[in-house]
């Protein structure tokens, strides 16, 4: 049994890292192409990118590793069972359930190690992806100056040249707009000059040579004009944004897929915690309303001592009168507290469903953690029987089928996280709906096959 073991799991490693890099250049693919408008002109380094592919890849393998123990079982039965080599262990008296022992254990092993890989890696890895993938949208590209082209790269102003040189910082027929004092507008010409940068690329020094300033105070536009005449004329502006500038990563609020289970898990603590001890405010307060306006206004005002007249029409019998106002004033106290109360019960009961909705939308996450990686052992229950039953361990045919249970399994997974999200569906079922249905037919396959 030892023997028939090994060879198992020597017949299933290679088609696993096959499939497993397959899969993972195809995410690739897709994420250069989605991303290359983000990247391309950016005046980045290799290296950045490198980082930026490296951190995006935690992602790509929480995916691939599923996907890839599905297409290994399909190949490695399939060809087992072209070959007839499954027929001659039936044969031997061993069932199909104990041929797929070897795979299951590596699924489950693998089930454990995305566990891990899901908690520690992943959530950094998305992190560091976030902040990266923002420093770089922020840079800007190196600063170029087109003959006859405005350029408004830097922030305040616009530029344009008559004519450069490829081979100098030399310009001719500048025009610069400086729009950046909100109470001043000022236009400046020059026949020539030069542009770069300082030492540290922190500024852009122009140098102007014979040119005029014109300068207008938009608040005084009549006798707020001043024109001035140079012969040299220095201009400098900030060149924040050039060049690539790397933030501080605790800077950063994390989302919940740059959390870990136990992370998250706390956070629906608290917000648990919160929700109890709003409703338990909401309560003691009502309770407290109550009690203070009834034995105000109901003790004191309606069950007051009535008030004693004088006689009236010489008849000796005095009369008994509570005042009109005060039943007035307390039924009026009563309305108060029951439009007060039922606007805050309102008010409580929105709070409370954007809490709910808080705490859906974090346990959505936490037990995908958990889904996905278990995925590992549900397409080693389908692969294997399905392998056996087509009898083919090409990549084709099992690219094909592994392809359609996997989009099976996604629509699934997106469809059920949208349902949890409006509170349609509680989230374990929304994420573990997928394994449950494909779980099933893969035990359905397995003894149906032996």
């Amino acid at each position: 049994m030892r023997i028939l073991d090994r060879y198992i799991l020597k017949s299933l490693i290679g088609p696993f890292v096959f499939a497993l890099s397959v899969v993972i250049f195809v995410f690739l693919f897709q994420f250069l192409i989605k991303s290359l408008d983000q990247i391309v002109g950016k005046g980045l380094g290799i290296w950045l990118i490198v980082q930026l592919v490296s951190l995006n890849l935690a992602w790509m393998v929480t995916l691939a590793v599923p996907m890839a123990i599905l297409v290994a079982s399909l190949m490695t039965f399939g060809t087992l069972s072209s070959q007839n080599e499954l027929t001659i262990f039936k044969s031997g008296g061993i069932s199909l359930q104990r041929m797929m022992l070897p795979l299951i254990i590596f699924s489950f092993l693998m089930f454990y190690l995305m566990i891990r890989f899901n908690n520690d890696v992943l959530p950094e890895a998305n992190h560091k992806a976030r902040v990266l993938l923002y420093d770089i949208s922020k840079t800007k590209p190196t600063f170029i100056l087109e003959p006859g082209k405005f350029s408004d790269d830097l922030q305040g102003v616009q530029i344009l040249v008559k004519k450069t040189f490829p081979n100098s910082n030399q310009i001719e027929g500048v025009y610069i707009y400086d729009y950046s004092n909100p109470f001043s507008r000022n236009i400046l010409t020059a026949k020539n000059g030069d542009i770069s940068f300082t030492s540290d690329f922190k500024k852009v020094v122009l140098n102007l040579n014979s040119g005029e300033i014109h300068q207008l105070n938009v608040k005084d536009e009549k006798s707020g004009y001043r024109k001035v005449r140079f012969e040299r004329h220095m201009l400098t502006f900030d060149s924040e944004g050039f060049g690539f500038n790397n933030s501080d990563e605790n800077a950063f609020i994390r989302g919940d897929r740059e959390l870990s289970a136990e992370s998250m898990n706390g956070i629906v603590d608290s917000l648990e915690f919160f929700k109890g001890t709003l409703n338990q405010k909401f309560i003691e307060k009502t309770a407290t309303d109550i009690r203070k306006l009834f034995n105000i206004n109901f003790i004191d005002t309606v069950f007051k001592k009535p008030e004693l007249t004088e006689p009236e029409n010489n008849t000796g019998q005095i009369s008994k009168k509570i005042p009109v106002s005060s039943r007035y004033d307390s039924l009026n106290s009563y309305i108060r507290l029951f439009l007060n109360k039922k606007s805050e019960l309102a008010n409580n009961s929105l709070t409370e469903k954007q809490i709910n909705k808080q705490i859906d939308s974090y346990n959505v996450e936490i037990y995908k953690k958990y889904s996905i990686p278990f995925a590992c052992v549900v397409f080693a229950l389908v692969g294997a029987p399905l392998g056996y039953r087509v009898r083919k361990g090409g990549f084709g045919i099992a690219a094909g089928l592994s392809l359609l249970f996997f989009l099976l399994y996604w629509a699934c997974l997106i469809g059920g996280e949208k349902l949890a999200d409006r509170m349609i569906v509680s989230p374990f079922l929304s994420m573990w709906i997928a394994n449950i249905l494909i779980g099933s037919f893969g035990l359905y396959l397995m003894f149906k096959s032996s």
